[in-house]
């Protein structure tokens, strides 16, 4: 069975788990900080990323949350998550990076070194005009979202994608350290909200990081 290595605030790990829930593949999870800079881990990854997604039996480590989810794309027939034409699968790759570069560096990174890293690794304060200026960009992020949304059934088009998986998993820790204000973005609301329902989801919610607590909202569908 698969193993996938991961600390629960990893938006790249939640990703990857979504796929892994929405096609129903099993997987065991592993604690990993990577911040820890273990010498196993880093010959795993000499990136010291998470994730990375072991199978034993197979003799098989896969890392970087774009190879696992291409390679688990292109071995699994259930549930496609890239798919249709060439121009629709260019427009779900497009999104993908969006999420995992651009919401990433504007606001879950911040959010994760200001919230997480400074408490855990570094026993610091954080700094709020960082944390304002990461909110202030979420808003603007938001408003593309619920421009997507109100064109789009999905993000990239009629159906659910890896664009959606990847909105979400950023979004989701971004909620969890409290950098969403989601007044005014309704269309982006409702999409999250229908999307902490499903099954492949759940289990996200109801992890913690600890000494970190987020809003008392996060885990509620209708919030």
């Amino acid at each position: 069975m698969w193993q996938l290595l991961q600390f629960p605030l990893c938006p790249f790990s939640r990703k990857v788990r979504l796929l892994m829930g929405e096609k129903g593949i099993a997987y065991s999870l592993v604690r990993e900080n990577p911040w820890e800079y273990r010498d196993e881990f880093l010959h795993m990854n000499p990136a010291a990323r998470t994730p990375v997604l072991v199978d034993s039996a197979r003799n098989l480590t896969l890392s970087d949350s774009v190879a696992i989810t291409e390679f688990i794309e292109e071995t699994s027939d259930t549930a496609p998550m890239i798919s249709g034409s060439a121009t629709y699968r260019a427009e779900i790759r497009r999104l993908v990076a969006w999420f995992d570069q651009q919401f990433y560096g504007d606001v879950t990174a911040p959010l994760l070194h200001e919230r997480m890293k400074k408490r855990l690794v570094h026993r610091q304060p954080p700094d709020s005009s960082v944390l304002r200026e990461a909110m202030r960009l979420a808003n603007g992020h938001l408003d593309y979202i619920d421009y997507l949304i109100d064109h789009r059934s999905w993000m990239a088009g009629s159906t659910m994608s890896m664009a959606d998986l990847a909105a979400a998993a950023q979004l989701s820790v971004a909620d969890y350290l409290g950098g969403i204000d989601w007044s005014g973005h309704e269309q982006t609301k409702a999409w999250y909200s229908m999307f902490k329902s499903r099954p492949s989801f759940r289990p996200l919610l109801s992890e913690r990081m600890e000494a970190i607590t987020p809003p008392s909202y996060y885990e509620q569908v209708d919030f």
